[in-house]
C-alpha cells in the first residue's frame, strides 16, 4: 500500500476543503440559513461526487471528500447518496434522488426521494417521508413511507464490499467531525485569555489537545489502509480493516469533539457555541453501520 496520495487526489481534497469553507456553516445560526443551503447544494450537485463510484473513485477518493465535508459540517447529502450510487451502479440502474436507510429511517435525506437498503442479497428501494427528529443538526433523517419495492440482486461479494465502503464513509466523516472540532478548540484557545495569557499557553490545554492531535493522526492512518482496502484486499479483509477504522475513529472523535466543549470552557455549554454540532455528528456517526468491538479479532484498548 502507498500510503501517498496522487496530484488528483489531493486537488480531490483540496476542492472539497474550499467548497466546505466557502458553504459550510460557519456559525450555528448558519444551520437555519436557506439561502446558503440552497448554495451548498447546488454547489455539491455541479460536482457530481454523489456518483463518485459509478465515476470510478476509488474507496480513498470517496474518504477525502467524505472527510472534508465533515470537517466542515456540511449539511447537505453526500455520504447517503454515495453509498445508494454505490447500490445502483452494482444493478446496473441509476435511482435519482437516492439517499441509504439504516434501520426506519432514511439518513442524510434532505431533499432525498428514495431510500436503499440492503436485505441480505437484495437491494431494497423505499420512499422518504416527513423529517424525522434527530440529534445531528447537519444531516436530516427521514422516515420511511409504503412499501419496500426489490430493486435486484447483489452478490454476498458486492453486499461486503458494499459494507466496508459505508464504514470507511462514516469513518472518514468522523475524522473530519473530529479535525474540525480540534480546529475550532485550538483557535479558541489562542484568542481566549485568562490570568493574562492566551488559555493555550497553558500547559493543561496544550497537553489536551496535543492528544487530540495524536488520536486524529491514528483515525487517519487506520481510515487511508481502510479505504484503500475497499477496492484492493479481498472482501472480508476489507470489511475487517473497515470494521477497525470505525471504532478507533469513533472513540477517538468523540474524545476530541468532548475535549473541544472542554477547552471552550462555560460557553462551550451554550447552544451558540458550534463544538456541540461537532459532538452531535460524531455521535450519529458512531450509530451509522455501528461496530461493536466483538466484531474484531484485533482489540483495541
Amino acid at each position: 500500500m502507498d500510503v501517498r496520495l496522487t496530484a488528483e487526489q489531493r486537488q480531490l481534497r483540496e476542492v472539497a476543503a474550499r467548497l466546505a469553507d466557502d458553504l459550510g456553516p460557519g456559525s450555528v445560526l448558519d444551520l437555519d440559513d436557506p439561502d446558503r443551503i440552497a448554495r451548498l447544494a447546488k454547489a455539491v450537485e455541479a460536482t457530481g461526487w454523489r456518483t463518485l463510484r459509478s465515476d470510478g473513485a476509488s474507496g480513498v477518493e470517496v474518504a477525502l471528500v467524505v472527510e472534508e465535508f465533515g470537517r466542515g459540517l456540511v449539511d447537505v447529502p453526500l455520504l447517503g447518496p454515495v453509498l445508494a450510487d454505490e447500490l445502483g451502479r452494482h444493478l446496473g440502474q441509476q435511482v435519482p434522488a437516492a439517499t441509504v436507510a439504516v434501520g426506519s429511517l432514511a439518513r442524510d435525506a434532505l431533499g432525498m426521494r428514495r431510500a436503499l437498503a440492503v436485505d441480505g442479497d437484495r437491494v431494497l428501494s423505499t420512499e422518504t417521508g416527513p423529517r424525522a427528529p434527530g440529534a445531528d443538526l447537519t444531516r436530516a433523517h427521514a422516515s420511511l413511507t409504503g412499501p419496500a419495492e426489490v430493486l435486484g440482486t447483489i452478490t454476498a461479494e458486492v453486499a461486503a464490499r458494499w459494507h466496508a465502503l459505508a464504514l470507511v464513509a462514516t469513518s472518514a466523516d468522523l475524522v473530519g467531525t473530529a479535525r474540525g472540532a480540534h480546529a475550532l478548540a485550538c483557535d479558541y484557545a489562542k484568542v481566549r485569555e485568562q490570568y493574562g495569557r492566551a488559555i493555550g499557553s497553558h500547559q493543561a490545554v496544550a497537553h489536551l489537545l496535543a492528544e487530540g492531535l495524536a488520536l486524529i493522526e491514528g483515525s487517519v492512518s487506520v481510515l487511508r489502509h481502510a479505504a484503500w482496502a475497499v477496492d484492493e484486499l479481498s472482501p472480508a479483509e476489507a470489511v475487517q480493516a473497515a470494521r477497525v477504522a470505525k471504532l478507533y475513529s469513533a472513540r477517538a472523535a468523540r474524545t476530541v469533539c468532548e475535549t473541544a466543549v472542554q477547552v471552550h470552557g462555560g460557553i462551550g455549554n451554550t447552544w451558540e457555541c458550534l463544538a456541540h454540532v461537532h459532538l452531535r455528528r460524531a455521535l450519529t456517526s458512531t450509530e451509522l453501520f455501528p461496530v461493536r468491538l466483538e466484531e474484531i479479532d484485533l482489540g483495541l484498548s
